[in-house]
């Protein structure tokens, strides 16, 4: 995040809880998509993910005036969705349902905002079972960066993990996505 990003949002944050209701606009706006795709990529249930991504931010409406913006709000409100989501699985101690496969094919391309792009439904069922096959903390560091689009440098603020360390966790899941993706697609063809 740019120092203009970083100004714009600690604006918001200090207008919002001094009762803008624009601000406020503004900050759900900002992050309620990214948080609740993360959620939702994490858990593989809409509803879920939406009921959780309301609660973040009844969070951040409770915290916001004893909030002081350091440069780390990304990270924190990131941090509260994933704990939240852990706290929602242990409390539920069974496994989400999967993600209907309409419901990834409605995801937008990549978290820079582009536009919807067509991904045939053999991809689609090939990258959920490669997501699947990912140990619980690869798939974190890879939804964290893809889906809500954080930087290495937040994630390591959120995971409080070097940064160095997610960089060669996150290339090895890539890498392992990819042999998965065309060991299934092989079979798959067979």
């Amino acid at each position: 995040m740019t120092n203009g990003q970083d100004d714009r949002i600690a604006k918001w944050l200090v207008d919002a809880a001094r009762g803008d209701q624009n601000a406020w606009r503004a900050i759900v706006s900002e992050f309620s998509p990214r948080i609740f795709g993360l959620l939702r990529a994490q858990c593989r249930d809409a509803d879920l993910a939406e009921e959780l991504t309301q609660s973040v931010f009844v969070t951040l409406a409770e915290k916001l005036a004893e909030y002081t913006e350091q440069g780390q709000f990304e990270s924190w409100i990131f941090r509260v969705a994933i704990n939240r989501l852990r706290d929602e699985m242990r409390r539920r101690t069974r496994h989400a349902k999967p993600m209907a496969q309409e419901t990834l094919s409605e995801i937008e391309g990549g978290a820079d905002g582009g536009g919807y792009r067509t991904i045939e439904p053999d991809q689609i069922l090939a990258l959920e079972r490669a997501m699947d096959e990912l140990s619980t903390a690869d798939r974190e560091i890879v939804d964290l960066r893809h889906t809500a689009g954080l930087s290495f440098k937040q994630i390591a603020s959120l995971l409080e993990e070097p940064v160095g360390t997610l960089l060669a966790r996150h290339h090895r899941a890539l890498a392992r996505l990819r042999e998965t993706i065309e060991r299934i697609q092989k079979r798959g063809s067979k």
